[in-house]
């Protein structure tokens, strides 16, 4: 008996390497509940970024408003102008139709790197690496996302444009139309006070720029944590540098008096032989052969009547142009008559 219990003892006693066996085994489901504990990765998206992409979104539709309205310019002017909302509502369609739908950003969005993202399965989901990963849009939230841009502004615009037109607020003896135009303007005040509460939050947090981003969980992320945006400002800046000379130089060039500006530069001119032996038979204010010539005294130059006129009603102090002498009175060329 006491050598069968011998083997009993033996037989439970584990091998050396048995710990190691365990540890291959445990390794994996350790791994895999350490991964599990992650905390989601804050990241932070420029909001600038996010705001020039709906700001090129706009100029995008504009831009293709403007072209598909020349394409019926030869029609009845004013015919578009009815069906306004109709046409910017089929240029949004056609935006979403061949962006989000498809999977794609907008061409703001993409300019700006950017992308949707279902932020629900991201919060659903334990294992986060960079913080941007994260599925596109879902079907649904895809429909939902037309619906509410394309569908819900082009009966807002029709409702408004409806009710103006037939005068709902201005009606006293149709109460049913008074108290519709008055829940629209509740309707309309209530959504942007929500707007301007949506924004104040986006400041702070960074997410969802609107209403329906908000409403769908649709977060704008970085389509490539390495790349910077593709909109480069320099041809803006260099353009809104020469608007403020150009409109500098058209403030100041009226105020300026020609020929105090051509006697002030004259002693810097290269070609002073040239200025010198100027040839006196052509009015130094205008640069042409005088029709009515008057010779100012007591220089003798000529000056056409108009010019030599108006610069000395202008100026009691006035100069010749020539010899920067001052002009006493004027005479006409041959004659004796003097002013």
């Amino acid at each position: 008996m006491s050598s069968t219990s011998t083997s009993t003892s033996l037989s439970l006693i584990p091998p050396q390497d048995a710990w190691i066996h365990t540890c291959h085994k445990l390794f994996p489901r350790w791994e895999s509940l350490s991964l599990s504990q992650q905390s989601t990765i804050p990241i932070s998206i420029s909001r600038v970024n996010q705001v020039d992409a709906a700001r090129l979104d706009v100029e995008m539709s504009a831009m293709l408003k403007e072209q598909l309205v020349k394409v019926f310019s030869l029609m009845k002017p004013g015919m578009l102008f009815q069906y306004e909302a109709e046409l910017d509502a089929f240029l949004e369609f056609l935006i979403w139709r061949f962006s989000i739908w498809v999977d794609k950003p907008t061409p703001g969005i993409a300019l700006m790197n950017l992308r949707y993202r279902d932020e629900r399965a991201v919060e659903s989901r334990d294992k986060v690496r960079t913080g941007l990963e994260g599925p596109g849009l879902t079907v649904a939230q895809k429909i939902w996302y037309c619906v509410a841009t394309v569908g819900g502004q082009y009966i807002w615009a029709r409702l408004q444009s409806f009710s103006a037109f037939r005068r709902w607020g201005d009606t006293e003896q149709r109460p049913l139309a008074r108290r519709l135009w008055i829940l629209i303007q509740r309707i309309e005040g209530l959504y942007r006070a929500a707007s301007f509460g949506n924004l104040l939050i986006f400041l702070c947090t960074g997410r969802y720029r609107n209403l329906i981003e908000r409403g769908l969980r649709a977060r704008l992320v970085y389509g490539s944590p390495n790349m910077n945006r593709a909109v480069s400002f320099e041809y803006m800046n260099r353009q809104l540098v020469w608007n403020e000379f150009s409109e500098m130089l058209l403030l100041l060039l009226p105020l300026l008096n020609s020929s105090s500006v051509k006697n002030l530069l004259r002693p810097f001119s290269k070609d002073k032989s040239s200025s010198s032996d100027e040839d006196g038979t052509v009015c130094p204010i205008c640069q042409a052969t005088p029709t009515i010539p008057f010779v100012a005294l007591p220089c003798q130059h000529r000056y056409c009547y108009y010019c030599l006129r108006t610069r000395c009603a202008a100026a009691p102090s006035f100069r010749c142009s020539r010899c920067s002498e001052p002009v006493v009175a004027m005479q006409r060329h041959g004659g004796a008559a003097t002013e």
